[in-house]
């Protein structure tokens, strides 16, 4: 076997293979694309996973779909199916995987073609989700079918997996899948999740996430005598401008040394999801002061901030607001909390995917860490397994814009990487 970077001339075999494979994977992208799994409420998941888990099977792989069982988004309506194939090699191991989620965002306004027709012009594909990330599924279960188009032996073991739910936290997906064992440290060696971060670019972890919610408590009263009440909605108005002057400006101040993009996210963040108070609005009202406002945050926070000191910053905020305004009382419950993750220096699925981009591209990979969240947090969290990076065709600022796209150029250079990738790290026999 060979060891270490691949032999130059297997290398062109396997480019050539998947040159010829273009056509191919462009129609299997658009096959994916067509199936509109949009979540919430997670559409159409189990057609999808058939699609990928078919044609897995024709290329050999051994396939089974694992449903999430007892996660309480596995309904008998909207049942959460992932799929995983794996294609044995002389070894069970080293065990490379390369995962996918198959989900997509709401569509949206704003499109000029139908968000699920798999439109190809101008050299690009065009659908919800296309380039978030179908395209990237595409690119793995060609790249490992390129490697044997090209009559490439592998020393180890190529699972696939496509997998649910990742736009909504992943947890009836990767992080089932790492729950159950089927990803796991000392079974799984590298995993690879061909999200849209460019073609020349290895991303090598994220910031952390802290979803919140933060409730007003008023009085109701009498909305022609606002006077004998006290307005939640006010009160949330107070908390949004105590944030907008107090914390916003501190938070700028912060930066981090782990390679985030774009820049502007190397701070730390905080969005307001969503926020309601008082009566539901309607053609019927009756004149109330509201005496409850719910809001919705969304804090991204940076490796060095920590989320303990994140959180007390929150509830810091919030009880200094009690000395300044009367009858101020709030509830504060937390959502979802996703530690920072960061690639370990020296992975080997950093220094494999370097390689094949230069062999590809002709130039260095960037690393780089994204602003939010994907299913890294659930393979190293969950499964313990530090070597994974998300490496995959697409721009990152297209994800769930309206005429959302991934060129066929990205497309079939980042199957050529992750072929060569694969091959590294598997091992050629």
């Amino acid at each position: 076997m060979t060891s270490g970077r691949v032999a130059p001339a297997v290398a062109d075999r396997i480019t050539k293979a998947v040159e010829s494979l273009t056509d191919e994977v462009v129609d299997f992208t658009r096959d994916l694309v067509r199936v509109p799994t949009v979540n919430p409420p997670g559409e159409v998941y189990e057609d999808c996973a058939r699609v990928i888990g078919d044609r897995l099977a024709r290329f050999g792989f051994e396939v089974d779909y694992v449903e999430a069982e007892g996660r309480p988004e596995h309904t008998p309506e909207h049942p959460r199916v992932n799929v995983i194939g794996a294609l044995a090699g002389e070894r069970s191991n080293p065990r490379v995987h390369l995962n996918g989620h198959f989900d997509v965002v709401p569509v949206g306004d704003g499109w000029t073609v139908d968000p699920f027709a798999g439109v190809v012009k101008d050299g690009r594909i065009y659908g919800r989700g296309v380039c978030d990330m179908k395209a990237g599924i595409a690119a793995a279960v060609y790249a490992v079918e390129a490697l044997r188009r090209a009559g490439v032996t592998l020393v180890g073991t190529v699972e696939v997996s496509g997998t649910v739910d990742e736009e909504s936290g992943g947890y009836a997906g990767m992080g089932h899948l790492a729950r159950i064992g089927r990803v796991k440290k000392g079974v799984t060696d590298a995993v690879i999740i061909p999200e849209p971060l460019n073609v020349d670019r290895i991303c090598i972890g994220h910031r952390g996430v802290y979803w919140f919610e933060v409730t007003t408590h008023g009085h109701i009263a009498h909305g022609s005598m606002p006077f004998l009440g006290t307005s939640a909605i006010e009160h949330m108005g107070a908390v949004l401008e105590t944030i907008r002057r107090d914390l916003m400006p501190v938070l700028q101040t912060r930066h981090t040394e782990v390679p985030v993009v774009p820049v502007a996210a190397r701070h730390g963040t905080l969005n307001v999801n969503g926020i309601h108070g008082g009566q539901p609005l309607g053609d019927v009202q009756s004149p109330c002061v509201a005496d409850r406002c719910t809001a919705v945050f969304d804090r991204r926070f940076l490796l060095e901030e920590g989320f303990e000191a994140t959180r007390r910053e929150i509830v810091d905020l919030l009880d200094g607001m009690k000395g300044g305004l009367p009858d101020f009382r709030y509830g504060l419950r937390d959502l979802m909390v996703v530690e920072p993750t960061r690639t370990p220096d020296g992975a080997s699925v950093v220094g494999a995917l370097g390689h094949a981009i230069q062999g590809v591209l002709g130039r260095e990979a960037t690393l780089v860490a994204s602003p939010g969240t994907y299913d890294h947090k659930h393979v190293a969290r969950i499964g313990g397994v530090e070597n994974c990076v998300a490496y995959g065709p697409g721009i990152l600022e297209l994800a769930h814009q309206p005429d959302e796209w991934c060129g066929i150029d990205d497309l079939v250079n980042a199957t050529k990487v992750l072929a060569l990738s694969v091959a590294e790290l598997a091992g050629v026999a």
